[in-house]
């Protein structure tokens, strides 16, 4: 079990990148999209890889023993960095993923009113439309 729950130091930096590469896509995919079903995935891999590094995270896995090996040697670099950004990565992304489904499409980031915001035709309220929603508010 200690072994399970356990963070490797070293951890390879390449293997790093890709996990930060995935995430990021991620993050775009779910602000552009209003995707907000990714964000369980999302919270899951930072919380799995906070906990237990690559060893029950999908994508930590697969970056580890398929990605990172097929970009070269290993770069070592010290793991409780790496671990540290993992964990903020579990806080927001699991702050984030309560507040879709406690707040949902209902959120406005202005005092825009749900009248004017029908009047622009959308009842909707997500980050990547507030702009264009509300930007006359």
């Amino acid at each position: 079990m200690r072994r399970i729950f356990s963070f490797p130091n070293p951890v390879n930096e390449k293997a790093a990148r890709v996990v930060g590469g995935v995430v990021l896509a991620t993050a775009f995919a779910i602000l552009a999209t209003d995707a907000y079903g990714l964000l369980i995935p999302l919270a899951y891999g930072f919380l799995a890889r906070v906990l237990t590094g690559p060893t029950l995270s999908p994508l930590g896995w697969i970056a580890q023993n398929v990605i990172a090996p097929a970009l070269g040697e290993k770069k070592p670099v010290p793991g409780p960095p790496k671990r540290f950004a993992q964990g903020i990565g579990a806080l927001i992304s699991t702050a984030a993923l309560v507040l879709a489904l406690v707040v949902g499409d209902n959120a406005s980031p202005t005092d825009c009113s749900s009248s004017s915001r029908l009047r622009r035709g959308s009842s909707r309220s997500s980050p990547s439309a507030w702009a264009a929603r509300c930007s006359g508010c």
